[in-house]
């Protein structure tokens, strides 16, 4: 999953890859029979490498395209909804390392989400904020009266439940919830990228705050004031 707001609305991950690995598949073992370039031996391919060749990359370009436009369509939606987007920094090259996730995080493009967010608020006049890496968003009770935070909760644990108040929830939407309070905490905010001379369209943006996790960088420093450890509020020039 992409992100969720904290409405309970979700954005799952549509897979793009995942859906077409039969079909890549065999274009590979098409292309892997054909007489290839051999650079040592001075080798050039034959005319069916290069036509299968052609059409394996035909396919990559197609599915990257497939994603880059399903990205800016939730982008679009989420900037002219929401007045405040939350996202997370995480750690995204650590989770690349996980074999049995690597493929869907890949194919999620959170670095291409992440960039499209942050001109688009600005475009919209909305706010993007981003979330210390080091935030426990998924670890911390969502409940205003209790904000216990758990020493662990492994990625198999689907459902948050607190040992302190007993609140058990949606990981993700309690990590939602978690960061859409985060984003109204005026003494020390995350990385804030707001209007700054930039043309604004007409009209004001949505109400609600809207949460994900796609990989970005944080500025400023850590605000030891805040559990949270954000940096200042800071404006993107």
């Amino acid at each position: 999953m992409i992100g969720v707001t904290d409405t309970e609305a979700r954005v799952p991950n549509p897979r793009h890859y995942q859906r077409v690995q039969r079909q890549r598949r065999r274009l590979s073992r098409s292309r892997a029979r054909r007489q290839g370039p051999d650079r040592r031996h001075g080798v050039s391919p034959s005319t069916r490498w290069l036509k299968a060749n052609a059409k394996a990359s035909r396919l990559e370009a197609r599915v990257a395209e497939i994603r880059r436009d399903g990205l800016h369509k939730l982008t679009t939606a989420l900037a002219a909804r929401y007045g405040t987007i939350v996202v997370e920094d995480l750690n995204v090259a650590g989770m690349l390392k996980n074999r049995r996730l690597a493929k869907h995080i890949a194919d999620a493009g959170f670095s291409e989400l992440r960039r499209q967010l942050a001109y688009k608020t600005r475009r919209h006049g909305g706010t993007l904020v981003v979330a210390n890496r080091f935030y426990p968003s998924s670890r911390t009770c969502s409940s205003p009266s209790c904000s216990a935070v758990k020493a662990k909760l492994a990625l198999s644990e689907r459902v948050f439940v607190c040992d302190r108040c007993g609140l058990a929830l949606d990981r993700d939407l309690n990590a939602a919830r978690n960061l859409a309070a985060l984003a109204s905490t005026q003494s020390c905010g995350g990385t804030v990228n707001m209007p700054n001379g930039n043309r604004v369209r007409p009209g004001p943006p949505g109400s609600g705050t809207a949460t994900g996790r796609p990989e970005t960088a944080v500025t400023g420093q850590p605000c030891p004031s805040n559990r949270a450890g954000h940096g200042a509020p800071q404006h993107a020039p």
